[in-house]
């Protein structure tokens, strides 16, 4: 099976690394500067939150108090083939005016 390796990686992740815990299928992906990693035979995968009915790519308009979550400290995620952005447990993707609520995740 394919898939996208992070090729320079000092940081050991774990439950006591300091980076969120986010379930993706099945087992603990690390939010680390942006990206997913997850442990892998020595090495670690670069994953993506899936679009899906969980976590669609749809405009569902929110409350965004943040400005549109650019440099407001919040946890980029990679979704689909765009960046969203951890708020309470939700994904946050900035449009236009508002954020769109692009479904809850769950971390550890």
């Amino acid at each position: 099976m394919s898939h996208e390796i992070h090729q320079t990686h000092s940081h050991v992740h774990g439950t006591h690394c300091g980076h969120t815990a986010v379930i993706h299928d099945g087992h603990p992906d690390y939010l680390h500067e942006g990206h997913l990693h997850s442990p892998h035979e020595g090495h670690y995968d670069e994953h993506v939150i899936a679009v899906s009915s969980d976590n669609p790519d749809i405009c569902a308009p929110i409350a965004c108090l943040c400005g549109g979550h650019q440099g407001c400290g919040h946890e980029a995620v990679p979704h689909g083939d765009h960046i969203d952005y951890l708020y309470e447990g939700v994904l946050h993707h900035p449009h236009g005016d508002h954020c769109d609520n692009h479904g809850a995740l769950t971390t550890a």
